[in-house]
C-alpha cells in the first residue's frame, strides 16, 4: 500500500473489474437476463467486490483496508456460489461456468494475497503518518 498511488494500480481491483465485466456480459441475454433476482444479486456481488477494494484503499488506514478487503473477498465468494445456481438453471454452459469460476477464484486469491501482505506489513496508512495533524484548530480556538 505504501507505493500504490491510485486504486487502479491494485491487481486485485483489476481482476475484480474483469470479473464484474464478465458477469454483466454473461447475464445480459436469454433466460439469465429474465431471472431478475439472480442476475441482479450476482451483479451486485461482483460490483461490491471491486467497490470494497476501492473503499478500503481510500480510507487510508491499514485496519480499515483489511476490513474492506475481507468484505470484497466475501462478495467474490458470493459470485462463485451464484455461478452454481446459474449453471444448475442452465443459464451457463459448463465452459462458461468454468471460465467464470476460475476468474472468481483468481479474484479471491489476489484479495487473499493482498490481505496477507498487508497483515505482515508495518505500514499503518497515510492517516497515521508522523507529523500529520490529527485535527485542525478552528479559527475560534485559543492559540
Amino acid at each position: 500500500m505504501g507505493t500504490l498511488q491510485q486504486f487502479e494500480e491494485i491487481e486485485a481491483w483489476q481482476k475484480a473489474r474483469e470479473l464484474t465485466r464478465a458477469i454483466y456480459e454473461c447475464s445480459k441475454s436469454g433466460e439469465f437476463e429474465r431471472d431478475y433476482g439472480l442476475r441482479d444479486q450476482m451483479r451486485r456481488a461482483a460490483v461490491s467486490s471491486m467497490s470494497n477494494i476501492v473503499e478500503g484503499f481510500e480510507r487510508r488506514g491499514k485496519g480499515e483496508f483489511l476490513q474492506f478487503l475481507s468484505i470484497a473477498r466475501g462478495s467474490a465468494a458470493e459470485v462463485a456460489s451464484h455461478l452454481y445456481v446459474a449453471l444448475d438453471q442452465g443459464y451457463l454452459s459448463e465452459a462458461q461456468f468454468k471460465e467464470l469460476h476460475e476468474l472468481t477464484r483468481s479474484t479471491i486469491n489476489l484479495v487473499n494475497g493482498f490481505i496477507s501482505y498487508l497483515r505482515s506489513s508495518p505500514f499503518q496508512g497515510e492517516k497515521y503518518k508522523i507529523g500529520k495533524p490529527l485535527c485542525r484548530k478552528s479559527p475560534d480556538s485559543e492559540p
